[in-house]
């Protein structure tokens, strides 16, 4: 979004700076600069109350500052310099003595504190999908556990417990055989 003169990367970052900017028309049209000491009360007034964030009102704030600067009857000692809120270098690299890499601008301390709440928000639902996916895994592991199937955890105890049915029916079946075989022979003997 364009205001100003500058591009700013967040619609609310842009819909500030046009707020600004209504603010900077408002003043304009009652400042009065043959009074120098009214603008300095304004000027003042402004940095008090922090009343500008975006580059539109800190270039007006300029403007105010470099005419009231060039004013013969003011003194430069009641022209206070302007406050920027921003940090403009890395707190990692200022501490290690090197500057920061180029003219790159820290992100402010709420535009920080939004991407913090959301990777907070992130590592969140991660840690609660993983959570889930664990207890699926543990569930398909019970399940595959009591399964009366073969599988991979209790093939060996199933292929067992069927071969050992298998040799109960065959010795079942060799017995009834045997006993088949002795009636023949025994009504062979008594036909005899």
């Amino acid at each position: 979004m364009e205001t100003g003169g500058f591009s700013f990367y967040t619609e609310e970052d842009g819909r500030l700076a046009e707020a600004e900017q209504r603010k900077i028309d408002y003043l304009e049209e009652r400042i009065d600069y043959t009074r120098p000491e009214g603008i300095l009360h304004v000027y003042n007034k402004a940095i008090q109350e922090r009343l500008f964030k975006t580059p539109v009102g800190f270039s007006y704030l300029k403007k105010m500052q470099d005419y009231l600067l060039h004013q013969p009857q003011m003194d430069p000692e009641r022209v206070q310099p302007i406050p920027l809120y921003e940090v403009y270098t890395d707190p990692g690299e200022r501490e290690r003595g090197k500057p920061s890499g180029g003219t790159e601008k820290q992100a402010s301390p709420g535009v920080r504190r939004k991407k913090k709440e959301k990777q907070k928000a992130m590592f969140q639902i991660s840690v609660a999908l993983n959570i889930l996916l664990a207890l699926a895994v543990i569930a398909m592991f019970g399940i595959a556990l009591q399964s009366d199937q073969p599988n991979i955890f209790n093939y060996k105890q199933a292929l067992e417990n069927q071969y050992s049915s298998w040799e109960q029916e065959l010795t079942a079946r060799e017995q009834a055989v045997r006993e088949k075989e002795r009636e023949l022979d025994l009504d062979g003997l008594d036909s005899e």
